[in-house]
This record gives structure tokens, C-alpha cells and sequence, in this order.
């Protein structure tokens, strides 16, 4: 009954004929659906906005992020983002290759001493910066993918080549410098002590406070719909996982982005370029983004999720100058629809973002 409902609405969706501009009228109609969808899904709090080339065009607050406490979700609500973080790493190698420090044909290896994880077979060892950002594997004339993010955390070393940091501190220095105040690099970032590396000022610490005192409350929820208070399972920083944020301080990240802030527009132009298998068709993952193609259009997205507790899905359509983030505090954002196969099409909130404003 809930899946076919969720049909429904997106067969609606799809067959209304809202404008080809990005209007209030399709933000109205997306917010009511989107409204529909979160219900049904069972989420109890979500957060989205939509960004366009500037600055936010519209962004709503949906449902509670705190059921028992009946607090409701706001937009400046931090989440877990989860598997979001990739994209921000992606962001901070590719800035490393831009200055020099870096290359994508670099291979793990070559950082071990600088902090790769020591115990890399040989195999591992001589697998690529690319093919880690990519999630591929193999040679360069025939790459296979495979959907891998504990393979990130291998980053950590080419990372503190180019920085002379931890991820944890130049992520943290990248969050200052885009005033994202409502994120937090890890959730144990106000635990850390000697001999742990990234550790935050006096200053930073008393603002993570804050916003983790803030955090979303994370929900279980079963097949009935009924949510129940569970535990975030993520408690740490890695190159893949383990950001705390928001959606209009991923709003910031995103602006800084299209601003050639982070990195050059052609980098990242080059960079949604996904790898080619050997029978000529495109992978599904480029370096940071999952990539496809939507009605002759380019959609670049990523997800995330801890089970039971969160997810994130982020979507963005470089013709149309719109990206779409949403953060949630249970798994039903992402967990029904299978998203590591690469077809955005098989989420219903996917669907309903693509049919509205790709016509």
C-alpha cells in the first residue's frame, strides 16, 4: 500500500505540467510533494533547500527533530550527512591536483608512510587515487564498478601529503573559511586530546558544543511507520563519512563550488566525467559524484546513510543551475531504494526533483 501510494504521487508528478522556469509555483508544488513523500517514507524530520547560481531559492523544514520533545525541524537543523562527506573530500583532493601536490594516477602506496592504513595488500596498494574516487577497480582500459566508501578512509594519507594536516583539520579549516558555523567535523571533535591529530581550539569547541547540542535526534522505524529513538553509529571523522551539517551550510559548500572557490570550474567540469567500461558505456560513479543522464540532461548526486539513525541525498543539475539537498533523521530518505546501483530514478525523491525541473 505505501509503495504504491508512493507511485502514485510521482506518476501525478510527472504528469502535471508545471513550468519550465524554477518559479514559486514549482516550489510549492515540489514542498507539497516533498511534504507527501516524508510521510509516507516515515521519516520523522526532514530538511531541504534548493540552490540556485547566487544563493538559496527555497528551502522548508518538514516534520520533528525531536519526536518526543515535539521540536520541530528547522533549516538550520544539523544531521549526520553520512556518505555527503565524499563530496567534500573529493573537493579537497582535487584542489591538491589543481596546485601540483597531487595526481589522480598517484597510487595509495605511495602514502603509506604518511598515513595510509599499513596493512594494504599489494593489490590495494597500487590502486589509484582515481579509482578510489571513482569506486573503480581494474585497469585503465577496462574499469569495474563497485559502490566501496570504506575504501576513502585510504585518502587520509594523500590528504596529509598535500595539507601537512589530518582530513579532520583541513576539513575543519575549509568549514571556517566557507562560514559553514553549523558544522562539525566528527561527532567525538569535542573529545579529542593529545596524541589525536585535529584537535579544534577553545573557540571551536564551545561552537561544536552548541551545534551538536542541537543535533538531530535519530530515529529507528519500522515496517508499521513507528519511530523510535535509536543511536547514531558514526561517532568519528573519516574521508568518507562523519560530517555534521546543514542544509543551508551545505547550501555554502555548494555556492563555494559553482564560485571556483574550492576548485577551478574546469576541474570539476573534468571532473564529472565518469570512467568508461571496456563496452564503451559510462560507470555510474565519477570522481566524488554519482553521475547520469536524465532526459538528455546531466545529474550529478550523492547519498548517504546510517542504518536506522540517518540519510542524505543531494542532487545537482549543472545546465539548470539548481541543486537540491535534503537531510533526514532516519533512513528512509535512502535505505528502500537501492542508490549504490547508480539510477536516481529509483528513488520516488529523485524522481519527483528531476520530473518537476527537468521538463
Amino acid at each position: 500500500m505505501r509503495r504504491s501510494f508512493l507511485a502514485l504521487i510521482v506518476a501525478v508528478v510527472l504528469l502535471v505540467g508545471a513550468p519550465l522556469r524554477a518559479d514559486d509555483l514549482v516550489f510549492t508544488l515540489f514542498g507539497a510533494y516533498l511534504e507527501a513523500l516524508r510521510t509516507q517514507s516515515a521519516i520523522p524530520g526532514l530538511s531541504a533547500a534548493i540552490v540556485g547560481d547566487t544563493d538559496i531559492l527555497w528551502e522548508s523544514a518538514l516534520g520533528q527533530q525531536d519526536v518526543e520533545r515535539s521540536v520541530a525541524t528547522r533549516s538550520d537543523t544539523p544531521f549526520h550527512v553520512d556518505g555527503l562527506t565524499e563530496i567534500v573530500t573529493a573537493a579537497v583532493v582535487l584542489r591538491c591536483v589543481e596546485e601540483g601536490k597531487l595526481s589522480l594516477d598517484d597510487t595509495i602506496g605511495q602514502y603509506a608512510s604518511t598515513g595510509a592504513d599499513p596493512s594494504l595488500s599489494a593489490t590495494d596498494s597500487s590502486t589509484t587515487l582515481l579509482q578510489i574516487l571513482t569506486h573503480t577497480s581494474g585497469t585503465s582500459d577496462n574499469p569495474v564498478y563497485a559502490y566501496r566508501p570504506e575504501r576513502f578512509a585510504s585518502l587520509e594519507g594523500a590528504v596529509r601529503a598535500c595539507t601537512d594536516h589530518s582530513s579532520r583539520r583541513t576539513l575543519e579549516t575549509l568549514l571556517d573559511n566557507l562560514a559553514m558555523s553549523d558544522s562539525v567535523p566528527g561527532a567525538d571533535a569535542i573529545h579529542l586530546a593529545p596524541p589525536a591529530v585535529g584537535i579544534p581550539s577553545r573557540k571551536q569547541v564551545e561552537r561544536y558544543t552548541g551545534v551538536l547540542q542541537r543535533l538531530a535526534t535519530p530515529y529507528s522505524v519500522d515496517a508499521k511507520g513507528r519511530a523510535t529513538p535509536s543511536q547514531y553509529t558514526t561517532t568519528t571523522m573519516t574521508p568518507s563519512a562523519g560530517l555534521i551539517s546543514t542544509t543551508r551550510d551545505l547550501a555554502k559548500f555548494d555556492l563555494a563550488l559553482r564560485q571556483g572557490i574550492v576548485a577551478r570550474a574546469d576541474t570539476l567540469a573534468a571532473s564529472w566525467q565518469p570512467p568508461v567500461g571496456r563496452n564503451g558505456q559510462r560507470l555510474p560513479h565519477a570522481i566524488g559524484w554519482f553521475v547520469q543522464t536524465y532526459k538528455g540532461e546531466t545529474v550529478l548526486w550523492q547519498f548517504g546513510m546510517q542504518e536506522n539513525a540517518s540519510s542524505s541525498l543531494v542532487i545537482k543539475l549543472p545546465g539548470r543551475g539548481l541543486t537540491l539537498i535534503l537531510l533526514a533523521n532516519s533512513d528512509g530518505l535512502v535505505k528502500p531504494f537501492s542508490p549504490a546501483a547508480g539510477d536516481l530514478t529509483s528513488s520516488p525523491f529523485g524522481r519527483v526533483f528531476l520530473g518537476l525541473f527537468i521538463r
